[in-house]
């Protein structure tokens, strides 16, 4: 018989067999806090139309009717719909989709990471890249970026054929820097590695005109996967839909590991709306590369450094206390990210009005002899 438990406090973590590389650790998350100018994690501001709203609700109150039975375990008719969006000839073999691209990122790691194998990235680049890593018990590393925070191909390729990495991931464009990474950086990359390579485009609708996608190779390297997210460009951040393309064998390793019926019934309908409207859902982007490229010419002005961006947001410093500047502008109630090397600042592209109230928040801290000396007033070149 167990003995009687006395002790009436509540547990703490201290008390539970956590494995020992959790200890200490914290839940991921960007603050989310109620204040009128969110311009800290990359959404689209805009939200869906009337329109698109109606066809949603009829989508979900026919999926309603079968409820009681599990989804399509597959998502094939959604896959078919990714794949029509992604065009390049792919079809819903060669397509992926999970529930948000942390999904998708973690299905490639259970898949071709592990105990005793090793990822692979370049740094600085997307903060869950390390996370998914140790919940997947893959060894982590990375390859320091260029001051510019583009990629070294030559460092980035003698690293990989010395370290012998089975995951390769590459952010283009990189999170939290918006640098873009050139097809043949990424072609040079593919021919040396020995295990998977994965260019993460989750903002590539943002970029630039003749910005390149990693699609393009995949005819050439069997062993690359491009995934993508409905999260940012698509305005679709709480429909929870992230998606990769790759070979068919590729996405056949991606079904071994992930659980059961993954997406729910109503997360498909909805993403398939979405697709169906696709030109509407992503009207505002256009605008928003629009507000990108104002804010970041406007920072320059102020004497600020600027890290070239194509994506949705503009990583920006150097501050000697970012930390002040960022609740400086809280205050003020425009929330920001405190991300990325010590001294930048990450702001999204939001709409005029957020972007009038981050310039004259920062106008304001800019002044302000208490927000510490900037560490430098050159704009990076490349």
């Amino acid at each position: 018989m167990n003995a009687e438990v006395t002790n009436s406090a509540p547990a703490t973590l201290d008390d539970l067999p956590l494995r020992p590389e959790l200890i200490g650790e914290q839940p991921y998350g960007a603050p989310q806090l109620d204040v009128p100018h969110l311009l800290n994690v990359n959404e689209n501001p805009y939200p869906p139309g009337a329109g698109i709203i109606a066809d949603a609700q009829r989508a979900v109150a026919a999926a309603m009717g079968s409820m009681n039975r599990y989804p399509e375990r597959d998502a094939r008719a959604l896959r078919g719909d990714l794949a029509a969006y992604l065009g390049h000839g792919l079809t819903a073999d060669q397509v992926w989709a999970a529930n948000g691209s942390n999904e998708v990122m973690l299905h490639v790691m259970q898949a071709f990471g592990g105990p005793g194998r090793t990822a692979l990235s370049f740094a600085p680049s997307y903060s869950m890249y390390p996370e998914y890593a140790r919940d997947s018990h893959t060894a982590w590393t990375t390859v320091d970026r260029r001051d510019d925070f583009t990629i070294d191909v030559d460092q980035a390729t003698a690293a990989i054929s010395e370290q012998r990495p089975d995951v390769v991931l590459i952010a283009s464009p990189n999170n939290p820097t918006g640098t873009a990474t050139d097809l043949a950086t990424v072609a040079e990359i593919c021919r040396v590695a020995p295990g998977v390579v994965v260019v993460d485009e989750a903002y590539h609708e943002f970029a630039r005109p003749g910005t390149a996608s990693a699609l393009e190779l995949l005819d050439q390297f069997p062993r690359l996967a491009v995934s993508r997210t409905m999260s940012k460009a698509f305005a679709f951040a709480g429909g929870r839909l992230g998606y990769l393309a790759a070979s068919p064998a590729f996405v056949d390793a991606l079904r071994i590991v992930r659980l059961p019926y993954h997406l729910s019934a109503v997360t498909q309908a909805v993403a398939r709306v979405a697709l169906a409207h696709a030109d509407e859902m992503l009207g505002q982007v256009a605008s928003l590369r629009r507000e990108r490229d104002a804010v970041a010419a406007w920072l320059v002005d102020h004497g600020l450094q600027v890290a070239e961006s194509d994506a949705n947001f503009v990583l920006f410093g150097r501050f000697a206390d970012r930390h002040a500047v960022w609740q400086h502008l809280l205050d003020r109630g425009v929330l920001i990210r405190e991300v990325g090397p010590e001294g930048w600042l990450r702001v999204s592209a939001g709409t005029p009005d957020d972007m009038a109230a981050f310039r004259h928040a920062l106008t304001e801290a800019l002044a302000d002899p208490t927000m510490g000396r900037r560490y430098d007033t050159t704009r990076l070149e490349k």
